[in-house]
């Protein structure tokens, strides 16, 4: 295994590695492994790469499914017609003035105006959530 992973240019296993962590590597790929694992089943060479892409890529996956699902939250997530921007301790005096200005409906939308910053985005889900504990607490 080791002179494998020497011809490829990539760093040799001192004891016992999982094949699927080898094959996150990017020299390595899923054909090179085969010898490794004599009880691999015989797959077709396109569900072969889409194993290699599914190992390779997975943190990435889940990266993007997190941010997704945080994506859709932000959606969910109601502004108050009413809302006085201006008292927003957090808010930078060009996010207050566009979100007055444009009213966004959710959190989602006013992180896409132009002028909002991710920390802005950030002061408004803190200012949301305090109103609505203290909501919570007037009953």
């Amino acid at each position: 295994l080791n002179a494998l992973l020497a011809e490829r240019g990539t760093a040799p296993v001192d004891s016992g590695s999982r094949l699927i962590d080898l094959l996150r590597r990017p020299q390595l790929g899923y054909d090179d492994l085969a010898s490794f694992d004599p009880e691999r089943p015989d797959l077709p060479q396109d569900v072969r790469e889409q194993v290699a892409i599914t190992v390779k890529y997975e943190g990435y996956i889940q990266r993007q499914q997190r941010q997704v699902a945080e994506f859709e939250k932000l959606e969910r997530r109601l502004l108050p017609p009413d809302m006085d921007y201006s008292h927003i301790q957090g808010l930078r005096l060009e996010a207050r003035e566009k979100l007055d200005a444009l009213r966004p409906l959710n959190v989602g939308q006013a992180g896409r105006i132009s002028g909002v910053s991710p920390a802005d985005v950030a002061a408004l889900m803190i200012w949301l959530q305090a109103h609505d504990k203290e909501d919570r607490d007037n009953g």
